[in-house]
């Protein structure tokens, strides 16, 4: 098997003191190579289209995939060929029923991969696992309305994210297989995370910090100066600690133009997007990840009073001032637009 690709990493900031920026890898675990027999696919990448999915992609169904029916992850693994490989898309995982997993599927030409696919877990890889549970493809192409230069000049960039949930009933190192339905061939990509039981990054149901985030006035006027996306997007008029608790809110990290994973980008896009649909019913702020647009400043204290490490994060809030829903790393339009109805449903 070739070397691991990691192009759907996240970014990961070492704590502030460190001030240095580290790339947080998560590859196929080296096993894989041992328990998938074969060379990996080379799948061509399928466009996005409508509000969500990939076109001529079908939705995954639970029952086009092996159960797992007390079997390991290893026993599972040796009828797949090996890759595509599977990239996590997201660093925080909680104990709890559902669970959220994202990822990327990356070729042997580092190619993004779009074909159905399931998700099996298990404590490791030689022991009972749980499965198979269907990842959907969500649309992270927002309309071209909303695309920023950045995003718009990256033929290249990822158009969908994979999304599943799965239970984590227990902390420590857990083991993931992938599977994806190509054609006629089913292949398989192994990914090893860490599940803690609480972390201090603020969750659904809490109150978090009433940071107060730049806005345009606050500025001098400079958007620049706290916004790398190019052009600046629209979400800087007012300061969080002004609205939260008096209107429904999201509030997204990101970085457009110093982000490592080439997803704030789009993220910010398609905040920008949902903000022209949501915009009279909530407040939409972005805040930038680094002090002065600078990594060698360190992080903004808007970040480190959330207790963000990575980015991009997406905090939706109810006009009480609890979060509603948190999404991180790479997420598309549709789990971004249940987010938003989250904390509308939650505001009535």
């Amino acid at each position: 098997m070739g070397e691991p690709r990691c192009l759907l990493t996240l970014s990961m900031m070492e704590p502030p003191s460190r001030r240095s920026l580290t790339v947080l890898i998560f590859l196929a675990l080296a096993a894989a190579a041992v328990l998938v027999a074969g060379c990996g696919g080379s799948s061509t990448a399928s466009a996005p289209t409508g509000p969500t999915g990939v076109a001529g992609v079908p939705e995954p169904v639970a029952s086009d995939f092996p159960g797992a029916d007390g079997q390991s992850i290893s026993d599972l693994a040796k009828s797949l060929q090996s890759g595509p490989h599977a990239a996590l898309a997201n660093s925080v995982f909680l104990t709890g029923a559902h669970q959220r997993l994202a990822f990327g599927l990356l070729d042997n030409n580092n190619k993004f991969v779009y074909a159905p696919a399931a998700v099996y877990v298990a404590r490791t890889i030689s022991s009972p696992a749980s499965g198979p549970y269907p990842a959907y493809l969500d649309n992270i192409v927002p309309a071209p309305a909303f695309r920023s230069q950045t995003t718009a000049n990256d033929p290249a960039a990822i158009k969908a994210v994979y999304y599943s949930t799965v239970p984590l009933p227990r902390t420590g190192p857990m083991a993931a297989l992938v599977v994806t339905h190509i054609g006629t061939t089913s292949y398989g990509s192994l990914a090893g995370f860490e599940v803690a039981k609480s972390n201090p990054i603020p969750n659904v149901g809490q109150v978090p910090p009433k940071i107060d985030t730049p806005t345009v006035t606050s500025a001098g006027g400079n958007v620049k100066s706290i916004d790398t996306r190019v052009p600046p997007d629209d979400m800087h008029a007012v300061s969080f600690k002004d609205v939260v608790g008096k209107k429904p809110v999201a509030l997204v990290f990101a970085t457009p133009q110093l982000c490592q994973s080439r997803v704030c980008g789009p993220v910010v896009d398609i905040a920008e997007q949902l903000k022209s649909v949501y915009g009279n019913r909530m407040t939409f702020i972005h805040q930038e990840v680094y002090a002065n647009n600078n990594i060698s400043d360190g992080l903004r204290p808007q970040m480190q009073a959330f207790h963000l490490q990575t980015e991009p994060w997406l905090f939706t809030l109810d006009s009480h001032g609890h979060i509603a829903a948190r999404l991180e790393g790479s997420f598309g339009i549709k789990e971004f637009t249940q987010a938003i109805q989250a904390a509308l449903a939650k505001s009535r």
